[in-house]
């Protein structure tokens, strides 16, 4: 099984994170890998990474760093495969991440999610992986019903809730 999306994180405490997108993809049975490659302590590991991800199948990479915040950018730097990027909080509320992974330069574009929403970057990536696959398509139109379903039966426990003054 060859992975079609790779997951990569500036470091290992990003994990808890970036581990809902490997929770979405292993509930939608997408093949994924998972690294931590830092742009500023493994530069030559990241520039290997980006150069062969193609090679090795890969069709979509999600990349999440806090702080400086530069993986996913320098990783769209040097591959032509879409990169969705994940801001992580680490410092001032995660904008610092945030703007850091968006204010790309002409012509090295990263899809970025909200600051920690690398369950949006998973989804985001299979509906980007399912233009051509019907199958996965179907997969993710059920998930997102799903997700009605779930908000549905959540206000039916909540209208359970009694209170005196409480008009619905």
């Amino acid at each position: 099984m060859n992975p079609l999306v790779s997951i990569i994180m500036g470091s290992t405490s990003d994990w808890p994170i970036m581990k809902k997108a490997a929770l979405f993809f292993e509930e939608m049975e997408i093949p994924f890998e998972v690294n931590a490659l830092s742009a500023h302590r493994t530069p030559e590991k990241v520039e290997k990474f980006a150069k062969n991800a193609s090679d090795k199948g890969i069709k979509i990479i999600i990349a999440g760093a806090g702080m400086a915040a530069h993986l996913p950018g320098v990783i769209a730097a040097m591959t032509p495969i879409p990169v969705i990027g994940v801001p992580i909080k680490a410092s001032l509320d995660g904008l610092d991440s945030l703007l850091a992974i968006v204010q790309m330069p002409p012509g090295i574009p990263v899809a970025t999610v909200a600051i920690n929403g690398s369950l949006n970057a998973g989804i985001l990536a299979a509906q980007i992986l399912s233009v051509n696959n019907n199958d996965m398509f179907n997969k993710t139109v059920d998930y997102k019903e799903n997700l009605k379903l779930k908000i549905v039966k959540a206000n039916e426990e909540l209208q359970k809730e009694k209170f005196n003054y409480r008009t619905n």
